[in-house]
């Protein structure tokens, strides 16, 4: 009950704030809070389905392609209603279907969904369908998402390495069933939103659908497209829903990390190039790509004096935390046109036992995981606490403030 007090107090605070940040007085209705999970470090948020009302914790996946949720054999909704196959509302072809007994789940000439979960390392089906969704206690309804009857499946989970109290996905990928296109939509409005990931026992926040303009000073770069699908699923001609950036360079302490080129950008198979990831707890670099970085960054800390120690797996470059004081090499992202993202301490070094501060980059191997493509560069959930991006999708371009702690903020902070 305490929680869930300290979750009703924070989507309250935090409009307030959205409305303090705005140029407009409007109130917005599509923001929902963030927690991160300790055991995972994965982030989820929390929101009302159905009739009667039930929560679900559900995990934040920017290449997540919709909502899908577990409508297992004890869930029921008198207000669901299912997408029938071969309709306008159908974005897919062919039909699910089920043996009874009927119920959200388990229904026939329905419209399938691709319910994903990377984590699972199988895919598995769901069906599309309509059902009342409270977003900051506003009912909304004429939304697609995706039930799964996870207890269905015999021969894995569904719900596999996602954090225990949670029940599924909501996707933010740039896609017609993700809930920011479907709100734009909606609302007659371009399709942006925003998102603050916490760090540790702190609160963040997503506005699933942003029409003011904030207080804090934005660097934007564009969106690129990958030809390529990167999702488990690979259609020819059809592109990633993704966000790429285009990074040019890669700089520790102001030097060129010596990484080819090749590897930077996307070839004609959609492998290489950086995107945005929160299910990858910490930054993935391509193996070629990090034993380079990792070399690098290791000079520059030597240069600093900070004394090396053993590695703490998935850590490879770790230090003596009494060594580091305030001196700790800064990492840039060069991107388009002289922006650069800065990845400063908080956001790369992390503790990984007492006295033992390591580099929060990992090695991502060589070979991509329920993917046909792989990125040089996967910008990690650690990389990306407490800085506010927005995604204009009808611009392409992504704004990032790097990390608002230099501005004496965080993504818990409303003041």
């Amino acid at each position: 009950m305490a929680s869930s007090f300290a979750f009703n107090i924070f989507l309250l605070s935090i409009a307030l704030f959205s409305v303090s940040l705005a140029s407009s007085t409007k109130p917005n209705h599509f923001i929902l809070p963030i927690k991160k999970d300790p055991s995972t470090n994965l982030f989820y948020t929390s929101l009302g389905i159905g009739t009667p009302t039930q929560n679900f914790n559900l995990v934040i996946d920017v290449a997540g392609e919709n909502l899908w949720y577990d409508c297992d054999k004890n869930y029921n909704s008198s207000s669901y209603i299912p997408i029938n196959c071969n309709t306008k509302k159908c974005p897919f072809i062919g039909c699910t279907g089920c043996n009874g007994p009927y119920k959200p789940g388990c229904t026939n000439n329905t419209c399938p969904a691709n319910t994903i979960n990377t984590f699972a390392e199988f895919i598995f089906g769901g069906g599309l369908g309509e059902d009342f969704i409270y977003i900051s206690q506003n009912k909304i309804s004429g939304l697609l998402t995706a039930c799964v009857e996870t207890d269905s499946f015999t021969s894995f989970n569904p719900l596999s390495g996602l954090p225990k109290s949670t029940k599924g996905i909501i996707g933010l990928a740039n896609s017609q069933l993700a809930l920011p296109t479907q709100l734009a939509s909606a609302n007659k409005a371009p399709p942006k939103f925003s998102l603050c990931l916490p760090s540790s026992n702190n609160l963040g926040f997503t506005n699933l659908l942003v029409k003011d303009v904030s207080k804090f000073v934005f660097k934007t770069t564009p969106l690129i497209v990958n030809p390529v699908a990167t999702g488990p699923v690979s259609e020819q001609g059809v592109p990633s829903k993704e966000y790429f950036i285009d990074v040019k360079s890669v700089n520790i302490d102001g030097h060129v990390v010596n990484l080819k080129p090749s590897l930077l950008s996307i070839n004609n198979k959609g492998n290489g190039g950086t995107k945005i990831s929160t299910t990858s707890p910490f930054t993935e670099l391509e193996s070629t790509v990090h034993k380079t970085f990792i070399r690098e960054f290791l000079k520059k800390a030597s240069d600093r004096k900070l004394k090396k120690v053993a590695s703490v797996a998935p850590f490879e470059a770790c230090f003596d935390s009494n060594t580091i004081g305030n001196s700790w090499p800064t990492i840039d992202l060069m991107l388009q046109e002289g922006v650069q993202w800065t990845i400063h301490g908080t956001n790369s070094i992390i503790m990984a036992k007492k006295n033992v501060a390591c580099l929060a980059f990992v090695d991502g191997g060589t070979e991509p995981r329920m993917s046909f493509v792989k990125a040089s560069i996967v910008i990690g959930g650690y990389q990306l606490q407490d800085n506010l991006l927005e995604f204009d999708l009808a611009s392409s371009k992504l704004s990032f403030t790097s990390s608002l702690l230099l501005q004496n903020e965080t993504c818990s902070s409303h003041s």
